[in-house]
């Protein structure tokens, strides 16, 4: 969801400070007794009763043994998760890259999760240089911390991920507004973008966003970008375009397309960021994989709404197109919108139209926090999913489709 320009309504979130600063830097897994978990999930997992552990010392969550061990063998991957939501933790992280905190660093190891999709929306008549200083930056830094990150480019870094021990990150963007001529597609696949969503909200040169109030489609031109892109690897995405836009994209792309993070519109009739069950379908038919979010607002348009109602969006997806088309894109940080700066949070609520239809929390208790992963494996196991179908939902199927589309 998050935006660094946000190109609707007269509104907009300037992250420019924040990307210029960044240029100037240029195997199965069992659950085992409680004795020897630590190999699971070092360090030592204490048992309690009924079979449920604590993760952590001091932890008061417990998890089922089930979803410790799946969460063991599954290589996770959150197709949107920025590692940090604050504009200003960010400038930061860019500025200096030694500012990140080993505790810091530890958060997402903690989390289990394998690989963070850390795509942001960037758009505007500055936007191919901006995404320039984007990438810049990002590589900057995680090639000062190659000893806890992977940057994730290539099929086999999928492979290897898990068992590295180290936290994958993998750049994308939400708009495709610094792809001027096909040409584009080539020079940012070699900065390492691997995703591109066709647009953000609002309309741009390839077709229109969600927000819009027309959509037309996808233009000649956004036949070119996507063309080029199936050519060289870099994964189309859809999640926030209008109706017709996200339709036309299954039909011209010749390789899958991807739903990184949205919700049902079946389940919530008035959000325009929700994917009709005709998109759902034609994804699934087209071998894409759609995430699903925990967005307060897309999730469902009243109170109260719980991680029983984004289940129910799991659960939509599987019987619309079958378990194999799901996967996660949470659509926040490790600790969520809600949590951030007062300030900055004011600033981004501000960028988007009424239609958006923010209310006074923009997380859902439960998945607002480092360890959501288990809640979602506990809450899909709940649903009577099998092991197998949770292992694709929490990554695999995602890391299928990323090999499929990046293999050219």
């Amino acid at each position: 969801m998050k935006p660094s320009k946000a190109c609707q309504s007269g509104a907009t979130i300037s992250r420019r400070a924040v990307l210029s600063s960044a240029a100037a830097m240029v195997g199965a897994t069992v659950l085992r007794p409680a004795a020897t978990l630590s190999a699971v999930f070092p360090p030592a997992i204490p048992m309690f009763n009924r079979g449920r552990y604590a993760l952590f010392p001091g932890a008061a969550e417990e998890y089922s043994a089930r979803a410790i061990a799946i969460i063991g063998r599954a290589t996770v991957i959150d197709m949107l998760s920025p590692l940090v939501l604050s504009f200003s933790k960010t400038l930061q992280w860019l500025n200096n890259p030694a500012s990140i905190t080993a505790a810091e660093i530890q958060r997402f190891k903690d989390s289990r999760i394998s690989v963070f999709h850390i795509a942001i929306g960037i758009g505007g008549q500055e936007a191919y240089l901006d995404c320039v200083k984007f990438f810049g930056g990002w590589n900057g830094f995680l090639t000062q911390h190659s000893d806890d990150f992977l940057r994730i480019t290539a099929p086999a870094d999928l492979d290897r991920v898990k068992a590295s021990g180290k936290t994958g990150v993998l750049l994308g963007l939400q708009n495709s507004d610094h792809l001027t001529k096909p040409d584009d597609v080539d020079y940012f696949h070699g900065l390492g973008q691997r995703v591109s969503q066709l647009t953000y909200n609002s309309r741009n040169l390839i077709g229109n966003g969600s927000t819009e109030r027309r959509d037309e489609g996808i233009s000649d031109f956004g036949i070119s970008i996507i063309e080029r892109m199936n050519k060289v690897g870099m994964a189309v995405d859809v999640s926030h375009c209008g109706d017709r836009t996200t339709l036309d994209a299954f039909e011209l792309s010749k390789k899958p397309v991807l739903i990184t993070h949205s919700n049902c519109r079946a389940l919530n009739p008035v959000h325009p960021r929700c994917k009709t069950d005709e998109a759902i379908q034609k994804m699934a038919k087209a071998g894409g994989v759609m995430g699903i979010t925990g967005v307060r607002m897309f999730v469902r348009d009243n109170e109260p709404t719980t991680i029983e109602n984004v289940l129910d969006h799991f659960d939509h997806v599987a019987k619309l197109a079958g378990a194999e088309h799901l996967g996660i894109g949470s659509d926040i940080d490790l600790d969520g919108y809600d949590k951030m700066p007062p300030e900055e949070l004011k600033q981004l609520r501000a960028g988007y139209k009424g239609s958006y239809g923010f209310r006074d929390k923009i997380d859902i208790e439960g998945l607002d926090h480092p360890k959501r992963m288990f809640d979602l494996a506990e809450g899909l196991i709940r649903r009577g999913y099998s092991d197998a179908d949770l292992e694709g939902i929490l990554g695999g199927n995602f890391k299928r489709v990323l090999k499929e589309i990046w293999t050219v």
